[in-house]
C-alpha cells in the first residue's frame, strides 16, 4: 500500500480543508492511504514511513507558514543528510488571500516548497492544467485556493479548490503507487 504524508499549517482552518480533500483524492485511489498531519506534529518518522510527501501552507507574505519550515529545516534536513527521501514523491498545495486570483506570493510558496522537495532528491508531482479544477485553482505546481475577497473578508475554500485539491491527491497517489511498485486498480 502507498501511504502518501500531507504536511500542512492552517490559520483559518482553510488550509486543513484542502488537506482532507488532497487526502480524499489519495484514498481514492485503490491501494493508497493518506496520513494527514499538522506541521507540528509531523516528524522524520512520518517522512521516512511514506511513499509521498505533499506540503500545504498558507501564504505568508510570499512564503511558507514558518510551522511547515520549521518541519522542513528539522524533520527533512535528517532525510537530506542520508539521502533517504531520494526517489520519494513530492507536491504542494497553497492557500492565500491577499490580491491577486490566488492571493499574492502563491507560486513563490510553492517554489519554496517544492525547492525543497527538489533538495530532498524527491520526484515533483506538478498539476496538469487537464485536471478538474485547474482553471479556476490551479497553477503547474499545484493547487491554490483564494481564501479572501480583494477587502480580506474571509470567505473560505470554494468547491472548485476542494475540487483540484483532490485530483491533485488522487494524481499523486497514482504516481506514489507506480513508484513504490505497487500496482494501481482503477
Amino acid at each position: 500500500m502507498a501511504t502518501v504524508l500531507i504536511v500542512y499549517a492552517t490559520d483559518y482552518q482553510n488550509t486543513k480543508k484542502m488537506a482532507e480533500a488532497v487526502a480524499g483524492g489519495v484514498q481514492s485511489v485503490k491501494g493508497c492511504r493518506a496520513v494527514v498531519k499538522e506541521a507540528e506534529q509531523a516528524g522524520a518518522d512520518d517522512l521516512a514511513a511514506c511513499d509521498a510527501l505533499v506540503l500545504g501552507s498558507p501564504v505568508h507574505m510570499g512564503s511558507p507558514d514558518w510551522r511547515v519550515k520549521k518541519f522542513i529545516d528539522s524533520a527533512c534536513s535528517r532525510h537530506w543528510m542520508k539521502n533517504s527521501a531520494v526517489g520519494k514523491v513530492g507536491a504542494v498545495f497553497v492557500t492565500g488571500s491577499g490580491y491577486g486570483n490566488t492571493g499574492g506570493g502563491a507560486e513563490l510558496t510553492m517554489l519554496a516548497m517544492l525547492n525543497n522537495i527538489a533538495e530532498l532528491g524527491m520526484i515533483i508531482v506538478p498539476f496538469p492544467k487537464t485536471a478538474p479544477g485547474y482553471a479556476e485553482s490551479g497553477l503547474q505546481w499545484g493547487p491554490c485556493a483564494r481564501t479572501a475577497d480583494s477587502q480580506f473578508n474571509q470567505l473560505g475554500v470554494s468547491e472548485n479548490a476542494l475540487l483540484a485539491a483532490r485530483s491533485h491527491g488522487a494524481n499523486i497517489a497514482r504516481v506514489a503507487a507506480a513508484i513504490s511498485g505497487q500496482k494501481i486498480l482503477a
